[in-house]
């Protein structure tokens, strides 16, 4: 039982037991970051994955472009582009992986994560975590040693004004003796899935978030991690687990690492084999990260359905209109 039981989002990614899939999005192949996204294909990518069954399309959160970080990160901020994609799909879920907190202001961040729950007809799960590009903790003015209290005082700030109505609120950053921030969910919370530890005990992070992104390592690991996380937590709390994928067209291609990514070059067969595996220690959901260079995504992605997903679907919910 979890107190998302009846979130839309939630309920469509997360179950006890059994694995399903997700999608990192946008799905741009641009390498040059001055050149503009095609909104209009990258909404037929969306449609495509919530077709083909796929549980939830998750956006990263990149405040600034980094040409010494190694990746260009997102050009679009990540709630106006799943607000965008809300607009065009009805069931998909729609996640941040991850909002950096310590950037952003909690009232702001809050107001932001409870519009788009709405707007999304309850389908948003929001991701957090404490940021990692260096270059933007000096240009938002913000100490990154301090980043651990800002996290947590984040987490705390939205919990309280999502539940309470005209709250007092005496924070780091927040000073609220007046007024209120609207709207608030229906459910009076927005599940949170914390992004690896952020500075945190396990044990608090059990506590205070509804779910736990945590980063592929060996297997044994990372069940030993899996059985920890389910004793500190009374209630169902899902382990999600990113992925990169460079799918052959051979589906008996053998798996071979992916220089830098953590993931793999394979046919399908070993994908659906190696995910069993995952579902097997407990990991509960997984955001897959195509990097096919050599083939249209759009094949990708039906290959996925066809052959893949089938062993993974999106659980069933009632079909938001």
């Amino acid at each position: 039982m979890n107190t998302f039981q009846t979130h839309q989002g939630f309920a469509r990614t997360f179950s006890e037991n059994k694995l399903t899939l997700g999608l990192t999005f946008p799905m741009d192949r641009a390498t040059d970051y001055r050149m503009p996204m095609d909104i209009a294909e990258q909404v037929q990518l969306a449609k495509q994955a919530e077709d083909a069954g796929f549980a939830a399309l998750y956006v990263r959160d990149s405040p600034l472009y980094d040409p010494d970080f190694g990746d260009t990160g997102v050009k679009h901020d990540p709630f106006q582009l799943l607000a965008y994609v809300s607009a065009h799909t009805s069931k998909i879920a729609l996640g941040t992986a991850s909002v950096v907190t310590t950037l952003r202001h909690p009232l702001h961040l809050a107001k932001s994560a409870a519009s788009l729950d709405d707007l999304s007809k309850q389908r948003f799960l929001l991701g957090v975590a404490t940021g990692d590009r260096p270059i933007e903790f000096p240009a938002f003015k913000v100490n990154r040693d301090r980043r651990d209290e800002l996290f947590r005082e984040s987490i705390n700030v939205m919990k309280t004004v999502w539940k309470e109505s005209f709250p007092t609120i005496q924070s780091e950053r927040v000073g609220l003796e007046a007024g209120d921030v609207i709207p608030k969910p229906i459910l009076s919370n927005i599940p949170i899935l914390g992004t690896g530890y952020s500075g945190q005990s396990l044990e608090w992070l059990a506590e205070n978030t509804d779910g736990w992104i945590f980063y592929a390592q060996e297997a044994n690991r990372q069940q030993e991690l899996i059985k920890r996380w389910r004793q500190a937590t009374t209630e169902f709390k899902p382990f999600i687990q990113p992925l990169t994928i460079n799918l052959s067209e051979k589906p008996n291609t053998s798996p071979r690492p992916i220089p830098i990514k953590v993931g793999f070059t394979s046919g399908y067969q070993f994908l659906i084999d190696y995910l069993y595996a995952l579902q097997n220690i407990g990991v509960n959901h997984v955001v897959l990260a195509i990097r096919n260079e050599d083939r249209p995504i759009t094949d990708v992605i039906q290959e996925l359905q066809e052959f893949v997903i089938p062993h993974f679907k999106a659980h069933t919910t009632l079909l938001c209109v």
